[in-house]
């Protein structure tokens, strides 16, 4: 059986590896970590695990990218899969952005960048817990 999946989403692969090397070393080789540099291809990669019979536990993801903003790929994500858990991480988002992904896609937390590792590894568990 396949391992669940956390999936990553930010234009910035620095950001994206820091993610995956934070949780990797606080949960270990439980979960599959997944990543996207844009919604458009975080969308095809939750196609492809969803095909697969990967369940998708999380979705972490950036606020400020090219194409579609976090807030509007997150409510996408929790209109299409309402069981995962939805984590918006920005340096930049608007108030009105975040408050948008609260009502409308279910929103977890809002981390703003820079996070600490500490604070990441609670929000990600948090989450956990809720399924």
């Amino acid at each position: 059986m396949p391992k669940p999946a956390i999936l990553f989403v930010d234009d910035e692969a620095i950001i994206l590896d820091s993610l995956k090397a934070q949780c990797k070393k606080g949960l270990g080789n439980s979960y599959s970590y997944e990543m996207a540099q844009d919604a458009e291809e975080a969308l095809d990669i939750i196609d492809e695990l969803k095909a697969d019979n990967v369940s998708i536990l999380i979705v972490v993801s950036d606020w400020l990218m090219p194409g579609m903003k976090g807030d509007e790929f997150l409510i996408m994500v929790h209109k299409n899969f309402p069981e995962i858990v939805t984590i918006l991480l920005t340096g930049q988002a608007d108030k009105e952005a975040i408050n948008r992904a609260y009502q409308e896609a279910n929103l977890h937390k809002c981390l703003l960048k820079p996070w600490s590792e500490a604070e990441l590894l609670e929000t990600v568990k948090s989450g956990l817990a809720k399924l």
